[in-house]
């Protein structure tokens, strides 16, 4: 849906909302017109209420509104004297249809000044809840969204079991695209595993699905920065969708709303305008390689030939801190070890026990069919990739059909365009196109993990429209392979930041200080309030 059709849809609410209520307005000592007019009518009826003139903010958040509206009908039902639980499911089951009950068959009166504190301590409990779960969406929405890391792909930077909070208000909080979905969770409702929005996901109905319609478009508030290169961030898949198959070759997903793909974190190693490559596994970028934070650690894979065959891979990945899977590779019993930093290389290959260690890394010029873009006149793989211009906003570039593979789906799943080939002829919108001016800024994003990580390498760019935000710091982090009472819990990195540089410093101790600080401050404000 367009922001003009959105306008019209509101427009439609508002005079819903008008004929539903104007004579309640009167009864309440307001004029009937005031109960027409968009936002205003809102302010007004707060009054009425004896709420906050802030609701009327929540009232206008996706996600957040659909919390409220059922407040405000059960609150503007309460202001004329219905306050019976019957009174308060025929608000709710109605979806605010019964005000209009009120409005025309009733002769209700307003109770002016009512008290708007709970009548039950089940009421009190209810009130305490919703404020929760609106706050809550709240934070989670626009302001901190915490994440788990679920994959090796940023191991040394971030482990598997580290839980951050990632800050939406950096790049800039995004509006929710989803409108109709449930509060604080992402596409699925934890336990019962069902989908926790409404969208159809059929590929055939898409465009005329009414729950599709109601889609918001792509909004997202000011920040206060620009990703920069080598930044960790978190954003949705561009390949996720509900059918797996093709994901990542397919040219357009329409399965998933962009804001219901599964959210995923990656280093940026390009940002907009940069010329990227990958040789022999380093990233290059304007011809000069890539130089990661100190923090950083590159792994790559390796096949370690052992001297005897008292070997244990097990024992050597915990003794020199290798990250993922290991195993045998043929009889001559060559070892698979996916993932080995620098530091651990230096130690391993030492062992008096190692014969040889040797990079496991493809050729140059050997095609892997499932790096980006996937056709066969590009012979790219994970460790020789590219060349490979990175969009920017407002530039354009010479389209023609030998660089179309790179930029198809930008132009087209990305950027809301059709195109079509006819011969050697490239026709955007219907029209032939030699050129091609890019609409939104676009990001290249990778693992440290650079033989054991999904990444931009397998299904390109990254639009700025799907940048979720930046995690800022781990507050927990519990090591998957160790028990509760033998070092699950890893200490040193609780409380710590993300970004930085040098050894980490966990924040731990001060945040008890404070927290036992604030505990102790109420305490004696409420106690010095009850003995004044």
């Amino acid at each position: 849906m367009t922001l003009t059709q959105w306008f019209i849809f509101i427009l439609i609410i508002q005079v819903i909302h008008g004929l539903g209520t104007w004579k309640l307005y009167i009864k309440a000592g307001r004029q009937a017109w005031e109960a027409f007019v968009p936002v205003y009518n809102a302010v007004v009826l707060m009054k009425i209420i004896n709420r906050s003139p802030w609701w009327t903010i929540l009232l206008f958040l996706p996600i957040i509104n659909l919390i409220m509206f059922p407040v405000i009908w059960v609150e503007t039902a309460r202001s004329f004297g219905k306050n019976t639980y019957t009174d308060t499911f025929l608000a709710v089951v109605t979806l605010g249809l019964y005000l209009y009950y009120l409005n025309y068959a009733t002769d209700v009166t307003y109770v002016n000044d009512r008290d708007i504190n709970p009548k039950s301590s089940s009421g009190e409990w209810v009130s305490s809840i919703l404020f929760a779960i609106v706050a809550a969406t709240l934070v989670h929405t626009y302001f901190i969204q915490p994440y788990t890391i679920p994959s090796s792909s940023l191991e040394k930077s971030l482990l598997i079991g580290d839980f951050l909070f990632v800050s939406k208000v950096n790049y800039g909080a995004r509006v929710p695209m989803t409108t109709v979905a449930a509060p604080m969770v992402h596409d699925t409702i934890p336990v019962i595993k069902k989908k926790s929005y409404l969208f159809n996901d059929d590929i055939t109905k898409k465009e005329t699905s009414w729950l599709n319609k109601l889609q918001l478009p792509y909004l997202r508030l000011p920040g206060f920065e620009t990703i920069d290169r080598n930044e960790i961030v978190v954003f949705n898949s561009p390949a996720d969708s509900t059918d797996n198959i093709n994901r990542f070759t397919s040219d357009r997903n329409y399965n998933k709303p962009i804001d219901k793909k599964i959210n995923l974190v990656k280093r940026c190693v390009g940002v907009p305008g940069d010329s990227l490559e990958v040789r022999n596994g380093f990233v290059y970028i304007n011809g000069k390689k890539n130089e990661l934070p100190d923090r950083a650690q590159l792994q790559f894979s390796y096949l370690v030939q052992p001297k005897t065959n008292q070997f244990n891979p097990k024992i050597m990945a915990n003794r020199y801190d290798i990250t993922d899977r290991f195993g045998i590779m043929n009889e001559q019993n060559t070892y698979y070890f996916s993932a080995i930093s620098d530091e651990a290389l230096g130690k391993f290959k030492n062992h008096p026990n190692v014969a040889s260690i040797t990079p496991n890394k493809q050729e140059k010029g050997v095609r892997d069919s499932g790096i980006f873009p996937h056709h066969p006149d590009y012979n790219w793989n994970n460790d020789f990739f590219g060349p490979i211009y990175i969009p920017e906003a407002g530039k354009t570039i010479d389209i023609n059909l030998e660089v179309l593979p790179l930029y198809k789906r930008v132009i087209t799943e990305y950027e809301g365009n059709s195109l079509s080939v006819e011969g050697n002829q490239i026709f955007i919108n219907d029209e032939l196109a030699t050129n091609y001016t890019f609409k939104q800024n676009y990001y290249w994003m990778m693992g440290d993990n650079r033989h054991n990580s999904l990444d931009a390498r397998a299904w390109g760019f990254v639009p700025f429209d799907h940048v979720v935000g930046k995690p800022v710091f781990i507050w927990l982090s519990l090591d998957p392979n160790k028990s509760l009472f033998n070092g699950k819990i890893r200490w040193d990195r609780m409380f710590t930041t993300v970004h930085g540089s040098g050894e980490r410093v966990s924040y731990l101790i001060p945040f008890l200080v404070v927290l036992l600080g604030w505990f102790g401050f109420n305490k004696w404000r409420k106690r010095k309030k009850a003995t004044a």
